[in-house]
């Protein structure tokens, strides 16, 4: 069976990179064995290089937006990722990557002036309002991801022109509304999603 690299809901355009992650979210449905997203199975046989994945998306302008998503964390594949951002920008596409918001650690430098001109819009994983839940919820395998992942969002305003923070509504002990302060305190929108609700 075909590998489904790139999936449409509504009139935006998905693209599944990778299969791994920095975090193992309790609430991720891949950790709970299923690698579906409505109609699409997002199992991996292969990680994709930039030329396979640029012919997945077709006419870029058939699109509202290409996204980077899927149940892999996009950033661990940060060359690939930005390779085909540059080519949907040269489509005159719109560019946004959501993200668990721990490239800069994963990397250990600051990325987001890679992504400059490239990523329009980001929507980063807050998930939780302090580390304790944090680390509950998201199990990262990186020590200090809840301070990384704060100082990406903090960061982030200064280079791409829409960021957004997100948390999930229905996580034991997640505060919405103190999550909502932390991203706007940090210059971010804040939107709240709904707990096994995917795409």
């Amino acid at each position: 069976m075909p590998q489904t690299i790139a999936y449409t809901i509504d009139d935006r355009r998905y693209l599944s990179i990778t299969d791994r992650c920095t975090l193992a979210c309790e609430f991720c449905p891949k950790t709970k064995g299923s690698m579906q997203v409505h109609e699409h199975d997002l199992t991996f046989n292969h990680r994709p290089e930039t030329e396979e994945i640029i012919a997945a998306i077709g006419k870029v302008g058939d699109y509202s937006w290409i996204i980077f998503c899927g149940y892999g964390e996009s950033t661990l594949r940060l060359k690939t990722m930005l390779e085909v951002a540059s080519y949907v920008k040269q489509q005159g596409g719109l560019v946004r990557l959501n993200t668990d918001g721990l490239a800069n650690l994963v990397h250990k430098r600051n990325v987001l002036p890679e992504m400059t001109g490239l990523i329009d819009a980001v929507s980063i994983s807050l998930n939780a309002q302090n580390e304790e839940v944090y680390n509950r919820h998201c199990i990262p395998a990186l020590d200090h991801s809840w301070q990384a992942m704060l100082d990406f969002l903090q960061q982030a305003p200064a280079f791409i022109p829409e960021v957004t923070a997100t948390a999930i509504n229905g996580l034991d002990g997640v505060d919405i509304e103190a999550c909502r302060r932390l991203a706007e305190e940090r210059g971010a929108r804040f939107e709240q999603r709904q707990l096994d609700l995917v795409g």
